[in-house]
């Protein structure tokens, strides 16, 4: 069977304030694209399907859409919540995926709820394990949902999914394909710089080990970077369609084409999507930013290494119209370790003048604004 897995849609997020949901759009219609250029059996989606818990009407709309044209092409789709999503108000949503043909887990239930079977058109059998994100403070509750037996008190994060996967793996077969999807974080992956950090540190990562070695692979979700993690089985992030930060600008976004079958190990390979905009740094003084080219179509972050002056970044602004992001980086600075100048005695203008120096913003301009202000704030205090 073949499987198009992908993760961390984010739908409805922005960058420093730009919307970007005609780019995602755009990346989902791609997505519909390749689902049936490969002829998938299967989409699965793992987690993170919006940016935050309290999405907009018009990322609803856009999300819902996106996940009926996938089934529209044919494919099973299997879905999870992940950690940026509200998992109660998407299971509250579960009645409409089933009649859509969407396998949609939002919140935990029972074990048995948590694990979808299917066929594809050519009689080869599947099962798939979903399980949603489960933050520490519920890791016992699910033990309890899924009947497991009472931990130990010293059990950790990891402790706990090991036995909830074991739970949900256990009657995995030979004669079938067996496949795992989850929201989490598993150690030896590398974070790709959007990711929420609190839920990406030590205390939320798991081994590769808790994956038997009877599943065929293990869809997850979480870390936007596309790798594959060493294990006892086929393990992999398919990384997220688009960048959704500046830290994130080297990637290549893309979904994971999974060609599998019972017993036969599963051959991944990425195809990239190009219709989301590209995120792009550069770097220099006035000059040299003058001559630079990036792309056009890029948002950029620019860097300016000169001094701080009044103008400098409405100039920065006109030369790069695409620039969400502007920082002044001075590359003169007085030594740290030269004591500073006396305060006391000295006349507000002159403290002014002398914080300038000491930051790199040696600016007349600015201390001119700083004088007229002072003197406008005196006159109206005797005046009163």
């Amino acid at each position: 069977m073949r499987i198009l897995h992908t993760s961390d849609w984010h739908v409805g997020v922005t960058l420093k304030g730009r919307p970007r949901l005609d780019e995602q759009r755009a990346v989902f219609r791609q997505m519909v694209e390749v689902a049936r250029a490969e002829a998938v059996d299967l989409v699965i989606v793992a987690g993170d399907l919006f940016d935050t818990a309290s999405p907009s009407s018009d990322a609803q709309k856009l999300l819902f859409t996106a996940l009926s044209a996938l089934q529209g092409t044919g494919a099973e789709v299997v879905v999870v919540a992940g950690n940026h999503d509200n998992g109660k108000a998407l299971e509250a949503l579960r009645a409409w995926a089933h009649a859509a043909g969407i396998h949609l887990r939002g919140s935990l239930g029972k074990a048995a709820d948590h694990v979808v079977t299917g066929e594809t058109k050519d009689g080869e059998r599947w099962k798939c394990a979903a399980l949603p994100f489960i933050a520490q403070r519920h890791a016992v509750r699910a033990a309890e949902l899924f009947e497991l037996g009472a931990a130990g008190a010293e059990a950790n994060y990891a402790d706990h999914l090991r036995r909830l996967v074991a739970a949900l793996t256990q009657d995995f077969a030979a004669d079938t394909v067996n496949l795992f999807t989850g929201h989490l974080t598993v150690v030896g992956g590398k974070v790709g710089g959007g990711e929420r950090e609190v839920h990406t540190v030590a205390d939320y990562a798991v081994p590769a080990a808790i994956f038997p070695p009877t599943t065929s692979y293990v869809a997850l979700g979480h870390l936007h970077r596309a790798q594959a993690i060493n294990g006892p089985c086929p393990i992999r992030y398919s990384g997220a369609p688009l960048a959704v930060d500046f830290g994130e600008e080297d990637h290549t976004p893309g979904v994971a084409i999974v060609e599998v079958s019972a017993g036969v190990p599963a051959k991944v390979r990425t195809v990239p999507l190009t219709a989301a905009v590209p995120l792009q740094t550069v770097r220099g003084n006035l000059e040299q930013l003058a001559k630079a080219e990036p792309d056009e179509q890029a948002w950029l972050r620019v860097f300016v290494t000169e001094p701080a002056r009044a103008g400098l970044r409405g100039e920065v602004a006109d030369l790069f119209p695409n620039a969400v992001q502007i920082h002044i980086d001075p590359v003169m600075r007085l030594d740290r370790s030269e004591p500073r100048e006396r305060r006391s005695g000295r006349s507000p203008g002159e403290l002014f003048g002398a914080y300038l120096t000491e930051n790199g913003h040696d600016d007349p301009a600015v201390a001119k604004l700083f004088s007229q202000l002072y003197e406008d704030t005196q006159t109206v205090a005797e005046e009163v």
